[in-house]
Formats: C-alpha cells, structure tokens, sequence
C-alpha cells in the first residue's frame, strides 16, 4: 500500500452532525424536530443525485431550502417565509461532531494537509467551518460548484485530485456516507469509511480501505499511514568561476 500524503473529508455527515438542526426544528415544530431533520436530509440527498441526473444544478442552499419545503409539506407542518429563512440558516451553523476538532488538531499537528470536498457552494462550505471556528484546519475548500454537478459524479472526485495537487492514491478520503466513500474508491482514491452509526455498507461494488466508528481512530491509522510529500530538489546555481 502507498502512503498517504493527504486527507480530504466530506463536510456533511462526516465533521458535521446534519441532525443537530433538529433542536431547532424542534422549537419551530414541538415534538416533530427529529422527524423533520430526518426527512429534510433525505430529500436534500435525493435532490442532488436527481439533479445530477437530469443535469438540473443548483446550488447546495437552493436544493436544501426546496427540500425543506417540501419535507414539511409532506409532515403537514405549516412553514412560513420567515420560518424557513431562520431554519436553513441553521445549516450553516451545524454543530462538528464531539470528535472532530481534537483529530483536526492532531492532524494539523503532524503536518498533514487537509481539504474538504462537499456538495456544498462555496458559501456554504465557508460559512458552516468558520461559524464552527474550525476554518483554520483546512488547506482546500472543494465545493461541486465549480463542476455544477453533485457527488457521487467522478467530476468532483478528479477536482478533488487537481485541488490537493496529488495523485489520487497518495489522498486518503474519509466520509460518513457509505455511498461516498464506495464512489471515492471506484475512483480510486483510498478510503476511510466513519462508520458511527455501525450499519452495514452499501452494496456498489467498492471496499473501503479501513473502517472505523469515530474520527480519532481515522486520525491513528492515518499517522501510522502518512509519509510527507518530498520536496522537488533545488536547482543548483551556475559553477563559480
């Protein structure tokens, strides 16, 4: 096996608990909080792939506020415009998982370089890292923006290769989203799978590189797996006379 010189994470469901904005859910809606997150993330995953599919993009904030709109149309709760301004606010203040700044930290530390590649715009990506005060962990924000077309599309893993300026095997991509890291693999990137909730994998002809339940474990493999990218050597001067 190759070292890896590199990380690139997915942002949603990876580093950012998406559900964390049930609270808020909760307080707009009581006793349906949970339930609408649920829904809300799974149109907005389903909004993608169809968009991708139908070659139909828009950005990640568009996609999420339609497919709030119509996860509480299909609970039956009322969303009015003011409403739905303050809970798509709220995914872009999404709360890091327990566990993601200490790994950011000792990464960061070991002189890892590190990028995040989302189906988020580039707004998007910004706003959710800075308001969560981890920006200063990142080398590369990679949005599917700059393809207009969301992953699993190959597009954005090969962006994420001419981002990281690294073959893609020396890149380990890590994400919490079986069907992300199936698609990072068959594009050949190495993979680490954040199994938190300990389900079984998709079934789409990939194998993750190494499994693990929590972020600390993902930092501990890596740093047993990392070698440094080598300097190119400096060009010597002219002979001296």
């Amino acid at each position: 096996m190759k070292p890896y010189r590199a990380i690139v994470f997915d942002l949603y469901g990876t580093l950012y608990d998406v559900h964390s904005v049930a609270a808020v859910c909760d307080q707009a809606f009581p006793g349906k909080g949970m339930a609408l997150s649920q829904l809300w993330r799974q149109k907005q995953l389903e909004y993608t792939w169809l968009r991708s599919l139908m070659d139909k993009y828009l950005n990640f904030e568009v996609v999420t506020g339609d497919a709030l709109g119509f996860a509480c149309a299909a609970l039956g709760l009322p969303l009015e415009e003011d409403m739905a301004i303050v809970l798509n606010d709220h995914y872009l203040r999404l709360a890091p998982y327990g566990d993601t700044e200490a790994a950011l930290h000792r990464l960061k530390d070991a002189g890892i370089p590190l990028g995040i590649i989302s189906n988020g715009s580039h707004k998007s990506i910004a706003q959710v890292v800075n308001n969560s005060g981890i920006g200063w962990a990142f080398d590369e924000l990679i949005s599917a923006e700059d393809v207009q077309v969301f992953k699993p599309h190959p597009k954005l893993y090969d962006l994420c290769e001419r981002r990281m300026g690294l073959p893609r095997d020396q890149i380990l991509f890590v994400s919490g989203n079986g069907w992300d890291a199936s698609a990072a693999s068959l594009a050949g990137f190495g993979t680490c799978w954040v199994n938190r909730a300990l389900g079984p994998f998709d079934v789409l002809g990939a194998t993750p590189t190494v499994v693990t339940e929590e972020l600390g474990s993902m930092a501990d493999w890596m740093l047993e797996n990392f070698e440094p990218a080598q300097a190119a050597p400096a060009e010597e001067g002219p002979a001296a006379a």
